[in-house]
């Protein structure tokens, strides 16, 4: 063979590497969807997270006879009698949003400890993950265990662990002589969350709490002690000290470290310009992509407070998707909650969306 053959033999097999390269490339920005912190850099693939909600009648990914729903959750076994809101799926503008597989999760996951870290909105996505799990391998042997602060529901065929520890501020409330302190530099608890290979942090509904829900009587900064502070401001101090404790005790070379967003409410139509109405009778989601309020404030702090962070950490920015979804609370039918509840959501329902968005992350 001569030298000139071989030389375009050599190219062409060039070419094909190159090509493969860039369809590999493509694959990975499709799916890489999810803001990224490192540092003070903010890393965008494809957005999955603006685009818009459309109709689609494969949904919801289980049914409400899954045996881990609690009842603040279970909107269809406590009388709620439209489904429409079951069957919407999140369409973003710009790439595909994959359905999620639970085998494959589980293959993929194999042996590994996943823990949601923080208040009850951890606790309707872990819910609705061991949902889409088990609905996906019905027949597999799991051990469920619900105990304070710390629950878990491990699938044994594949040594798979879901862990769910509450602690709704992150930052440590403890009894001091003076009463219940939430200490604002302080992360005892976070020895508890090491050793896992992803962990789902979450945080905000429970520092806007006063008057007999507020579980704390004091506030505490080192030293000085506070009777109340601005809520943001408490809020910006509290999320700090975690990010200082991601940043000391994580090593992204085997954990890897996601914050669930800001879960929003709907109790003031005003924000989607229905000033007389809230989450309750209403069945369907506001369309196109824009949220009429705009972003809440407690955004902003997230977002400053991960730019912070050294380690990789990745923000499943699930506001204005969730804000869009006026219509998928248990409003007056919960299970464990009197009156309207439009914070939580029911399940079958949209934090089967973020646990997509999480599936699409750790592909």
């Amino acid at each position: 063979m001569g030298l000139r053959v071989q030389q375009a033999l050599f190219l062409l097999f060039l070419l094909k590497v190159m090509v493969l390269f860039v369809e590999e490339a493509k694959a990975e920005h499709v799916f890489y969807n999810v803001s990224r912190y490192n540092g003070r850099k903010q890393l965008n693939g494809c957005n999955l997270f603006q685009g818009k909600w459309v109709f689609d009648p494969s949904y919801p990914l289980y049914d409400s006879s899954c045996p881990f729903i609690d009842p603040e959750f279970d909107c269809q076994k406590y009388g709620r009698p439209d489904k429409q809101y079951l069957k919407y799926a999140w369409k973003p503008d710009s790439c595909d949003l994959p359905r999620f597989d639970g085998v494959n999760f589980l293959t993929k996951w194999r042996g590994k400890k996943i823990m949601f870290v923080g208040d009850s909105l951890s606790l309707n996505m872990w819910e609705s993950l061991v949902c889409i799990i088990h609905s996906s391998v019905p027949n597999v042997k799991t051990n469920f265990v619900r105990r304070t602060p710390l629950s878990y529901v491990t699938f044994q065929d594949y040594g798979v662990t879901l862990f769910l520890y509450r602690t709704p501020y992150l930052v440590d409330l403890v009894k001091e002589s003076v009463g219940v302190v939430l200490r604002l530099d302080s992360i005892e608890d976070g020895n508890a969350w090491k050793g896992m290979d992803v962990l789902i942090f979450n945080s905000w509904h429970w520092w806007l709490h006063k008057g007999k829900s507020q579980p704390w009587d004091y506030l505490r900064e080192g030293t000085k002690l506070y009777k109340d502070m601005d809520r943001l401001t408490a809020f910006f101090k509290g999320m700090s000290t975690w990010a200082r404790w991601v940043d000391l005790n994580v090593d992204p070379s085997t954990t890897k470290v996601f914050f669930q967003g800001i879960s929003p409410t709907h109790y003031q139509g005003r924000e989607w310009n229905q000033p007389k109405k809230s989450c309750n009778g209403e069945l369907a989601p506001l369309s196109g992509s824009i949220y009429p309020a705009g972003a809440p404030p407690e955004t902003s702090i997230v977002s400053k407070v991960l730019s912070s962070i050294q380690k990789p950490v990745y923000l499943l920015d699930i506001t204005t998707l969730s804000q869009l979804r006026k219509d998928a609370h248990p409003s007056s039918y919960s299970g464990d909650h009197s009156g309207n509840d439009c914070s939580h959501w029911c399940l079958p329902g949209l934090p089967d969306t973020w646990n997509q968005l999480l599936y699409a992350a750790l592909l």
